[in-house]
């Protein structure tokens, strides 16, 4: 009887270590509500994401990459997709506008990313444009690894039969309808691990009818989408154990005057948001100005995927789920010397490493050396380090690596 115990005991020991290695299964699902600049949507009757933003946490933040500088990015929709989804600007992307050209798959999106650590997690897209996957992502490329993704919800725009095209784009309202729908279903049954769901109609009602009656209704019809999908997600987590992070946002504001057009530079079609269901503590978000770009290494941080230094280093955007060390680092070429600028999020004197790379092969491909150059306490808020002469106009590359994080920015030399 006593052997009977003892192996009771380890049974019961086993199944208690298994279980908390599954313990925490965080997931993600982030929304794109097309074309709400944030000054329309206070103006916006959204009790959903409002309710979303109250659970855990609510910005302003804003597109466009830094006006008048190598990273500046139009606010154009595909732009602004291909930004939250790579952690970058148009300059590294190479995503300029919606006809989604010549994609830089150097700079691997979260589902490859994903894919490549955990191969056997699940992702998925509910799109209303079929581009987002075939282009964006690149499913099945062989630029992006042959990325595949595990279910799919889209194209339905091109379905003439089912959806017949107006000139209002109309059908369009019954399209985003349908991607929720599936989105909350799919979500609730199956569970994946990382889903994006795309709703597209407010930006078509903004360029008919800029800011308006119509425009209004149309954004309180998607935020009801969002709040069926988020209400999924909280039936899926009270049958799991499973926790998961929503985000919602939009890819660009609207243009000053009628807010029906987007694309260029002006502060309205900069201004974005972001909602997230989870509450953030650290400070950067609570007292700057927070990017688009900042959402993909949120997610990378809340999935624990582990990047490759090649791509961490690439990236302009800072998690908002952690604390924060610097921000904003600006470089300025001076002879043979560069002077480094940063802000700092909190009064701790650390060390911080300073690497240097004089060339950019990741653009195509390759992998570029970075060399350490030195290190610097982050309260210092500024660092001339010298560089090595160049024959032509170039850009070198500076990545800070402090505790918590990673940040770079591209210095023009000459």
């Amino acid at each position: 009887m006593g052997k009977n115990i003892i192996r009771l005991l380890l049974i019961c020991i086993s199944f208690s270590v298994i279980g908390q290695e599954e313990k925490t299964k965080n997931k993600v699902v982030f929304i794109i509500v097309d074309g709400i600049s944030s000054d329309l949507y206070y103006k916006s009757n959204t009790p959903n994401i409002d309710a979303i933003g109250k659970e855990g946490a609510f910005t302003e933040a804003y597109v466009g990459g830094k006006r008048g500088t190598i990273t500046e990015t139009p606010t154009i929709s595909a732009v602004g997709y291909n930004s939250l989804i790579t952690g970058t600007w148009v300059n590294k992307h190479n995503v300029y506008g919606n006809d989604i050209r010549k994609p830089n798959y150097n700079y691997p999106t979260l589902f490859r990313v994903l894919k490549d650590a955990y191969p056997n997690k699940k992702t998925a897209i509910f799109s209303t444009w079929l581009d987002n996957r075939t282009k964006l992502v690149g499913e099945n490329l062989p630029e992006t690894n042959n990325v595949k993704v595990d279910y799919h919800f889209d194209g339905l725009e091109v379905d003439e039969k089912r959806f017949p095209h107006d000139q209002f784009k109309k059908y369009l309202k019954r399209i985003d309808a349908e991607v929720a729908r599936e989105a909350a279903n799919y979500i609730l049954d199956e569970g994946p691990d990382l889903s994006w769901v795309y709703l597209e109609h407010s930006d078509d009602v903004a360029h008919y009818y800029g800011e308006s009656k119509a425009f209004f209704d149309i954004v309180a019809y998607e935020d009801a989408l969002v709040g069926t999908i988020a209400n999924a997600i909280k039936l899926r987590e009270l049958k799991t154990d499973e926790n998961w992070l929503l985000i919602v946002t939009t890819d660009h504001g609207r243009m000053p005057l009628d807010g029906k057009h987007h694309g260029f530079q002006s502060d309205r079609e900069r201004s974005i948001w972001i909602a997230l269901n989870k509450p953030i503590t650290n400070t950067y978000l609570k007292n700057n100005r927070v990017a688009l770009v900042d959402i993909y290494p949120t997610i990378i941080d809340f999935l624990s995927i582990p990047l490759p230094k090649q791509t961490a280093y690439e990236l302009d955007g800072i998690p908002l789920n952690k604390q924060i060390d610097v921000f904003d680092l600006t470089g300025v070429a001076i002879d043979n010397k560069v002077k480094l600028n940063w802000l700092v999020e909190h009064k701790e004197h650390e060390k911080a490493k300073v690497y240097i790379s004089y060339t950019n092969n990741i653009k195509k491909g390759g992998t570029d050396e970075y060399k350490l150059i030195g290190e610097v306490d982050v309260q210092d808020k500024e660092y001339l380090l010298k560089i090595k002469p160049v024959k032509k106009t170039t850009y070198i590359k500076i990545v800070f690596v402090t505790k918590n994080h990673s940040i770079n920015t591209w210095v023009k030399i000459n």
